[in-house]
Order: structure tokens, then C-alpha cells, then sequence
């Protein structure tokens, strides 16, 4: 009887098929999951390239009116990687890239004392200068939409796809969204209108 057990508790076979049944399970979650950011990386590469590409075409007065056909393309090019893909463009325009920023403002120490600090931010009643005449501080200049000759114009995609793997053990969802976004400036095809207003104002 001691050289059945004996003879049993030497015996090795079968243990590497046990051994690859507990490693299995977390190795091929691994390599899904690293196939998974694999295929996103590659996504945004080409949506970022691709939106860089519509942003430059976009600045041709020719094509300026031709947004929904710009948008095609860099859809096109995504839906090979992603065939299910959907997408949601936005275009905001600005008179010059400072505008970007807001309204101008001359920020000042508060309090007005040694212990005071400049906080970037148009209140304690700073002065401003009201670039669109409507009355009050905007830190958003922006218009929607292409925009003419010389204004600055931001060009944003987003797009959304099923995961190849929705691994939940990392806590993914079933789908993710990239983005990818650009700012350019229209090419000086025409007369650019530009919002004049001097008028200042106070911060509250």
C-alpha cells in the first residue's frame, strides 16, 4: 500500500495541462487586453491624421462650404478600422487665434497688498474690453460653424465603436470614444469681418 501512494504521489502527469488551465484564463485576458489598446492607438493614429487632412482642405474657400463632405472622408477612413462607428462633428470659428482665450482683461493683484496674487481670472472688477458689444465678460468668443477668409477655426471628431474585446475585468464598456481635435485659419479668400467692440467694462 506505501509503494501504491508512493507511486502515485511521484507521478507527474497531466500536470502541465493543469498548469496551463490556471494560467490560461489570465493570459488570454491580457493579450485581449493589450490587443484592445493596440486597436485603439491604431484608431486614433488614423483619426487624428485624418482630421489634420479635412482641417487643411478645410481652409480653401472652395471647400469651406463643403464640410459635410470633409466630414465624409475622415469617416470613410475610420469606418475601415470601425465599419459601426458613429461620429459627431463640431466646428467653432474665432476672429484671430487670440480670441481663443476670451475677452481681454488687465488682471490685477487681489487683494491690492503684498500678500495679494494674480488669479488669471476677470473678476474683482478688472477691466475688459467687450470685443462683441453685448455687455458682459465672455471667456467664449467663438461662432459656430466654418467661418470665412482669416478666422481661426477649431475642427473637433468624435467618434464611437464597439471594443474588438470588452474585457470587463478592466472595468471597460462595450464601446469607447476618441477624439480628436485641430485649429487652423481660413485662407484670406475674401474681406474678413471682424467684431470691432472697444467698449470696456468691469468684472464683477
Amino acid at each position: 500500500m506505501t509503494r501504491i501512494v508512493r507511486s502515485l504521489s511521484d507521478d507527474r502527469r497531466g500536470t502541465a495541462v493543469l498548469q496551463f488551465a490556471l494560467v490560461a484564463p489570465v493570459l488570454f485576458t491580457l493579450l485581449m487586453g493589450l490587443a484592445e489598446l493596440a486597436f485603439q492607438n491604431y484608431v486614433q493614429s488614423v483619426l487624428t491624421g485624418a482630421v489634420q487632412k479635412a482641417a487643411r482642405d478645410s481652409t480653401i474657400q472652395g471647400n469651406a462650404d463643403q464640410t459635410a463632405a470633409i466630414d465624409n472622408v475622415v469617416q470613410t477612413l475610420v469606418k475601415r478600422l470601425a465599419p459601426a462607428a458613429t461620429f459627431v462633428s463640431t466646428r467653432s470659428n474665432y476672429d484671430n487665434y487670440a480670441s481663443i482665450a476670451g475677452e481681454p482683461f488687465t488682471d490685477s493683484k487681489y487683494p491690492n497688498t503684498s500678500a495679494g496674487t494674480f488669479d488669471g481670472i476677470c473678476n474683482h472688477g478688472e477691466p475688459y474690453v467687450d470685443v462683441n458689444g453685448n455687455g458682459q465678460y465672455d471667456l467664449d468668443l467663438s461662432s459656430s460653424g466654418q467661418g470665412g477668409a482669416n478666422e481661426v477655426t477649431q475642427y473637433t471628431m468624435a467618434v464611437t465603436y464597439r471594443r474588438l474585446f470588452p474585457v470587463g475585468l478592466f472595468g471597460w464598456g462595450k464601446t469607447v470614444t476618441l477624439t480628436a481635435s485641430t485649429i487652423f485659419k481660413n485662407q484670406p479668400y475674401a474681406t474678413q469681418v471682424v467684431n470691432t467692440g472697444t467698449t470696456t467694462g468691469n468684472c464683477s
